[in-house]
């Protein structure tokens, strides 16, 4: 049995192993992906009924798909040698219920995979199950009319954060040790978070594309979430690399990530923006916890300055581009399936379908000119650090947070401003643990870094992790 700081894990012993672990058992062959199977399936129906995390499995088309994988064997640094991953429910997988969480497609099973998920098959993945979703995976409340809500591990009353929050919530529980996330307003970096573990929204391009419909659109990315930075740069390892049918991707580097998290250490300059300027409001336990957590980097060899790059303009560029991505997919959806969509999510496709193309050219010059700060700013340091929410998790029943610092909020992407700016600049952006908060809840802390600087971002990020004690988990399910 392993434990986390204060949370007791009860489940399999190979379960509670990090990723990179036991790949490399996978790789000596002290172990066979059946023994993972069996362990995985054996943790997931434990906890399933407590947290909602991953409602579709497919365990026998990992068993079935084990086979192929002594013909694809490689040494390659993103081979995962038969290691089971959860794949998000917005992203096809042949054979494989897939319903984007919404009443539509509650039926649809798709003939094709996604490219990614072929890649990541490929490279030794076992698909073991679809993790849940909100709506189109609009929101940061990960609950939807087709299998009901996912909840908090770490408090089972609480919010999960979206749009992945199957994913985190299966990882924080050691369902499975790696799983697939996608990101636009923080969709990997919100539920990471609030989880106690790792989700990187890595740089357009770099891990595929967000659709093969709409696939010159680089404000939706694909990324890898996991339960430690090394995990996570394991995953991005084996996701990255050149896609044809991508026309944004672009080849994986010749250093492997799980290298850049080896040569972490603590000579990094780092931007800390408590409230980005003034734009992001925070709640006081959000802003002591994280003032805590600069406190403790910079006893760790860190140079830690309060700073702000302008982003000015962010949060309409911000909007603009969401209701044009909105706007996109509506182009090629099935308006049976549209009828069914939550009023968030109709308001959504609605805005974008009322941009005129002054508001579009105002789009792309915003977005350039916080590019342009986003430069100025690196020159003076290596990583920005900033709250991923400016609270802590509400209850899973309000469907999004109204009231932050004393601001009252009028829209339901508000409270997400933070993740905004990665967003609309293309920048590689992640959230990592720093410890237990108030209630004993995991707080995330954002790092945003350089362009196509997933590297440097990755050993910022293994640095924290490091300063702040380590990854967290896994744990049992926490009734709230």
């Amino acid at each position: 049995m392993k434990s986390s700081v204060t949370h007791p894990f009860t489940g399999p012993d190979l379960c509670a192993y990090e990723a990179h672990a036991v790949v490399a058992l996978l790789r000596k062959g002290e172990i066979e992906p059946r023994d993972l199977i069996k362990a995985s399936r054996t943790r997931t129906e434990a906890v399933e009924p407590s947290i909602n995390a991953m409602p579709t499995t497919c365990w026998d088309r990992a068993e079935a798909a084990i086979a192929a994988l002594a013909k694809g064997k490689s040494d390659a640094p993103g081979w995962l040698a038969g290691l089971p991953i959860g794949i998000k429910d917005l992203t096809p997988v042949a054979g494989v219920r897939t319903t984007f969480g919404t009443k539509g497609l509650a039926d649809n099973i798709p003939n094709a995979s996604d490219p990614l998920v072929e890649r990541l098959e490929a490279r030794g993945a076992l698909v073991v199950g679809k993790t849940n979703t909100p709506e189109m995976g609009a929101g940061a409340n990960t609950f939807n009319e087709v299998f009901g809500a996912t909840v908090n591990p770490w408090n089972t009353s609480m919010n999960a954060g979206g749009s992945s929050g199957g994913a985190a919530a299966g990882l924080a529980t050691g369902e499975v040790w790696l799983s697939h996330g996608s990101d636009h307003g923080g969709s990997l970096r919100t539920p990471a978070a609030y989880c106690g573990i790792v989700g990187m929204r890595p740089s357009p391009g770099r891990a595929g594309g967000a659709s093969p419909k709409a696939g010159y659109l680089i404000e939706s990315a694909q990324g890898p979430m996991a339960r430690s930075v090394t995990d996570c740069a394991l995953f991005l390892d084996a996701m990255a690399g050149f896609e044809p049918r991508f026309p944004i991707s672009y080849p994986a580097p010749d250093t492997p990530f799980q290298e850049a998290v080896r040569r972490a250490d603590g000579k990094l300059r780092i931007g800390f923006s408590p409230d980005l300027g003034g734009i992001c409001p925070v709640d006081p336990e959000m802003a002591d916890h994280l003032s805590s957590a600069m406190k403790q980097l910079e006893r760790s060899g860190a140079t830690v300055e309060e700073a702000s790059p302008d982003v000015t303009g962010l949060d309409r560029t911000y909007h603009i581009l969401r209701g044009i991505s909105w706007v996109t997919g509506s182009q090629t959806l099935d308006p049976a399936v549209r009828q069914h969509f939550k009023p968030t999510l109709e308001e959504n496709t609605r805005f974008g379908e009322s941009l005129t193309i002054q508001d579009v050219a105002e789009a792309q010059v915003g977005r350039m000119t916080i590019f342009n700060a986003m430069q100025a700013f690196f020159e003076r340091f290596d990583v920005l650090a900033l709250p991923v929410v400016g609270c802590m998790p509400h209850p899973q029943s309000e469907e999004w947070v109204r009231e932050i610092g004393g601001q009252n909020l009028t829209g339901y992407m508000d409270w997400l401003r933070f993740a905004f700016l990665a967003t609309t600049a293309g920048l590689p952006a992640m959230s990592v643990p720093v410890g237990l908060g108030p209630r004993n809840m995991p707080v995330g802390l954002q790092l945003v870094g350089k362009p196509r600087g997933e590297a440097g971002l990755l050993a910022a990020a293994r640095f924290v992790e490091m300063a702040m004690g380590g990854p967290l988990g896994p744990i049992d399910p926490v009734q709230g």
